[in-house]
C-alpha cells in the first residue's frame, strides 16, 4: 500500500516563496495544500493551494512541514509557531535575524525532537558538491586560502537585513562545508553607498581553526552580477562558478622553463586546465528532495541543521562587530 503524501505548507510567496511553490508542487511524495502570505499572490505562483494570511490559520490544514521563506525578520515568530504545533520547517537562510533569535529557534525544535533544516541552498549546487568530495578526496593536497566573490544589483525584495545576512552568509557557510573547519576569527570592513539603512558591500578576512585564510567580496553595487569560490591548495586551485555550476581545476605546472627570469621565482607556473563534466540539477529541486526525505526519517538525508545555520548567523554578528569597531574578532562558537 502506498503511502499517502506528504502534507506541506508554504510561509511567504514573494520573490524566493514563488520557487519554494514551484518545485514543492512538482515535488514526489509531497501535496502543497495551503500557502500564508498577508501580501497575497504578488506573482500570481499559486496553483490550486488554499491561500491564507496567517501561520495560525495555515496549521489548520494539518501539515506534515512547512517550509518558511517569508522576510528574514518574521522567521523566529513563523519557526516558534510551527515548533509549538510539532510542524517540521525548512527555514531560507539566514535561519534568524540575530543570534539570540536564531538560538530560540534551535531550542524550539531540538527540544521537541522534530526534524528541522536551513535553506543553505548553496550546499545543493552542483559545482561546490564536487568541489567538497574532490577536496575530501586529497586532490587539491592541503588547502591554503579559500576566496569568493558575490556581487550583483540590488534586490528590490529586500527590506530588512544587509547584505552580510541575506547574501555573505552564502559564503560564510559554504567555505565550512567545502573545506570542513570553521571560522575562528573574522576581520570585515562594510560601507553604505546607496542610502539604505543596511551596509550594501562587504569584505571580509577569516582565519579558519584549521589554518586556512578565507576572504569574501560581497556587494549589491555592481551591475556585474558574479557568484564565484576559489579554492587554492599545495597542487593548484578549483574554481567553482555557482550561476553557471562550472567546476575547473587549474593545476600547478610541472614543465621546466628555460626562461631566466621566470624559473628564479620560487613559486608555481601555469599548468594543464581541467573543466568538469559533472550533473548539473537544480539546487533547490535537490534541497527540497533532502528535506523531504529527512520528513520521512532517512538516515543522513543531507540536510543543513539549525545548529549549522546558527553558526552562520554566529559568523555573520561577527562581521558586523567587526566592521562596527575596527577590530579583528573572534568568530566564537555557540
Amino acid at each position: 500500500m502506498n503511502k499517502p503524501p506528504l502534507r506541506a505548507g508554504l510561509v511567504g510567496l514573494g520573490a524566493m516563496g514563488r520557487h519554494h511553490a514551484r518545485v514543492l508542487r512538482a515535488l514526489d511524495g509531497v501535496d502543497l495544500v495551503a500557502v500564508a502570505d498577508p501580501g497575497g499572490d504578488a506573482y500570481g505562483a499559486l496553483g490550486g493551494e488554499t491561500l491564507v494570511s496567517t501561520v495560525e490559520e495555515l496549521l489548520a490544514h494539518k501539515l506534515d512541514y512547512a517550509v518558511v521563506a517569508c522576510p528574514t525578520a518574521y522567521h523566529e515568530e513563523a519557526a516558534l509557531a510551527l515548533a509549538e504545533a510539532g510542524v517540521a520547517a525548512l527555514i531560507e537562510k539566514p535561519l534568524a535575524h540575530d543570534i539570540p533569535a536564531a538560538q530560540r529557534v534551535v531550542e524550539a525544535f531540538e527540544s521537541r525532537g522534530l526534524v528541522a533544516a536551513v535553506g543553505h541552498i548553496e550546499r545543493y549546487n552542483p559545482a561546490l558538491q564536487s568541489m567538497r568530495t574532490r577536496l575530501e578526496a586529497g586532490e587539491l593536497g592541503d588547502v591554503f586560502q579559500v576566496a569568493t566573490r558575490r556581487q550583483g544589483p540590488f534586490p528590490n525584495r529586500i527590506a530588512d537585513v544587509g547584505v552580510v545576512k541575506d547574501l555573505a552568509t552564502h559564503d560564510l557557510d559554504l567555505t565550512g562545508f567545502v573545506t570542513g573547519a570553521q571560522y575562528r576569527s573574522v576581520a570585515a570592513r562594510t560601507a553604505h553607498r546607496s542610502g539604505r539603512p543596511h551596509e550594501d558591500l562587504v569584505t571580509v578576512l577569516g582565519e579558519l581553526d584549521s589554518g586556512v585564510i578565507a576572504n569574501h567580496l560581497v556587494n549589491w553595487l555592481s551591475p556585474l552580477k558574479e557568484r564565484v569560490s576559489v579554492v587554492t591548495g599545495e597542487r593548484g586551485c578549483f574554481v567553482a562558478d555557482t550561476l553557471t555550476a562550472d567546476l575547473t581545476f587549474f593545476a600547478n605546472g610541472s614543465t621546466r622553463t628555460e626562461w631566466d627570469a621566470v624559473s628564479a621565482f620560487r613559486g608555481v607556473s601555469e599548468g594543464d586546465m581541467t573543466r568538469y563534466a559533472i550533473p548539473k540539477r537544480e539546487p533547490l529541486t535537490v534541497e527540497h528532495e533532502v528535506f523531504r526525505d529527512a520528513v520521512e526519517g532517512k538516515a543522513d538525508a543531507g540536510i543543513v541543521t539549525l545548529r549549522q545555520g546558527l553558526r552562520a548567523v554566529i559568523v555573520a554578528e561577527a562581521v558586523l562587530t567587526s566592521a562596527r569597531t575596527g577590530a579583528t574578532v573572534s568568530a566564537g562558537s555557540e
